[in-house]
């Protein structure tokens, strides 16, 4: 729809679909349930607009309301088109696989995909009840691997919003980012040291398509006490092992690399 002065508007039903997402996407965090004010205040409403916006999510099963308190959490339909997602990537597959590599590490091993601005932990040790699944690309090891083989129409560095710097060594800068990027296609893996959060260090390597795309980031996170410079290479051989088993779990033959090709 465009108004007399030539701006742009999406239509109103458009509008109300793209403020339906935005009260769905108020609990990626995986806090506490929230009631229309919360709502309200995250997304910038009238209290009655995100009454409205959340009343009619809860007719269609997309949230649930707490009887005694009144506040929202995500419903039955989230849960059900989630498992139904879970199982058409073939992720059921992928949870052994993660299993076996933690044991052998002695480390937390985790898969990722790419959600916008974020990485989305879809399987491993790292999904827990209380911990939300999305960490930001710049930051992390999962995050930079997406950014470094993206996939058709993700956007690189220049693309996501202003940087945050989680600790002193994160890199907070589109040049400096782009320059990391560089090097982590040219070593076939990105390490996080620090960068997100002080005392873990994180070793990831791609999932990658025939095409040269990351399908998934493959992570192994413990302290830097445990994966020392020393036992770096090793650390790597058995994250890539694995990806190279998931190639084959989560791919279909058409999308797979060729046996012995290298990541970068």
């Amino acid at each position: 729809m465009t108004t007399e002065a030539g701006i742009v508007r999406p239509p109103a039903g458009a509008q109300a679909v793209r403020r339906a997402l935005d009260v769905l996407h108020c609990f990626h965090d995986n806090g506490p349930d929230l009631s229309a004010s919360d709502l309200a205040r995250r997304l910038g409403l009238s209290t009655s607009t995100a009454h409205r916006l959340a009343r009619t999510l809860l007719g269609a099963g997309f949230l649930e309301q707490d009887a005694r308190t009144a506040r929202y959490r995500l419903g039955p339909a989230m849960t059900e088109l989630g498992r139904l997602s879970y199982h058409q990537r073939g992720l059921h597959l992928a949870a052994p696989e993660l299993s076996d590599l933690a044991e052998r590490t002695g480390a937390t091993a985790d898969l990722a995909l790419r959600s916008g601005p974020h990485a989305v932990i879809v399987a491993g040790g790292s999904v827990t009840p209380k911990v939300g699944l999305r960490r930001p690309l710049h930051s992390t090891a999962t995050g930079k691997v997406l950014l470094a083989w993206p996939r058709a129409g993700e956007g690189g560095p220049r693309s996501l919003p202003p940087l945050y710097a989680f600790t002193e060594r994160t890199i907070a800068e589109p040049p400096a980012l782009a320059a990391e990027l560089a090097r982590v296609r040219e070593a076939g893996y990105a390490l996080d040291d620090g960068a997100s959060a002080h005392g873990v260090r994180t070793v990831a390597v791609p999932v990658l398509e025939r095409a040269g795309h990351a399908r998934f980031a493959l992570a192994v996170r413990a302290t830097p006490e445990q994966i020392t410079d020393a036992r770096l290479d090793w650390y790597l051989a058995q994250a890539r092992a694995c990806a190279r088993a998931l190639e084959v779990l989560l791919l279909a033959p058409a999308e797979r690399r060729d046996p012995g090709e290298r990541a970068g």
